[in-house]
């Protein structure tokens, strides 16, 4: 069973999203209204839920896309990748803590995930193209040094992983987390997009980018 569903949708893009895992990280499940290709965005566990989704709304994956590699956001990615055929992007900044999914799941008391293998890195300015939308890479360290948002311009969406939540930014004292970074991540390649742009959170609700700016306190002024 799906345990909690939003749902937004315009006239081209289906979108999804999926509080999974005992974090409830929020998946999103991006498709096409017309052609029906998809990307998947940070499976980090219920793959049964995320593909019942995907049969329901009769898409096909075509990327799998994670913000970054913490076991919360990657957990399940293998698991998609068998059900789907689909590859996993993850920028390489990650690779390293991508090797630490055993300690992670530790951490958390989760059953590791096992080997993650990833198929092309992400970097700042790729674009994704999922149909006929398309999705620009932002490389914004600071959560982890390979962190990356995905903006969708035509849609003034953006996938902010943990780098942005409402009213806050992502933690920072994990390894590769540097509150000088995120910060910089934040001014100089988020705060920019435009103020009507919704923000997904990683975990959390929605949020958009005008709001942040007057009322998130890590970015006011």
């Amino acid at each position: 069973m799906v345990k909690s569903l939003a749902l937004s949708e315009n006239d081209s893009m289906i979108h999804k999203i999926l509080p999974v895992g005992p974090l409830h990280c929020n998946c999103s499940i991006i498709g096409d209204e017309t052609t029906h290709e998809a990307m998947v965005i940070d499976p980090g566990d219920d793959i049964e839920d995320i593909l019942a989704i995907i049969r329901d709304q009769k898409l096909q994956v075509k990327q799998i896309v994670i913000t970054h590699a913490h076991i919360d956001h990657v957990g399940g990615a293998m698991k998609l990748r068998a059900a789907t055929g689909a590859p996993i992007l993850l920028n390489q900044n990650d690779y390293m803590l991508l090797k630490m999914l055993d300690v992670q799941a530790s951490w958390l008391g989760m059953a590791a995930p096992g080997e993650v293998a990833i198929e092309a890195s992400i970097t700042d300015g790729d674009k994704l193209q999922t149909g006929s939308l398309t999705a620009n890479v932002l490389h914004t360290p600071g959560h982890t040094e390979g962190s990356v948002c995905l903006y969708f311009p035509a849609e003034k969406l953006l996938i902010a992983g943990d780098t942005l939540f409402a009213r806050s930014i992502g933690r920072t004292d994990l390894p590769g987390g540097s509150f000088e970074k995120i910060m910089r991540s934040l001014r100089d390649r988020v705060l920019p997009l435009p103020d009507e742009t919704v923000v997904i959170p990683g975990h959390g609700q929605r949020t958009t980018i005008g709001e942040e700016r007057e009322e998130n306190p890590f970015l006011v002024g």
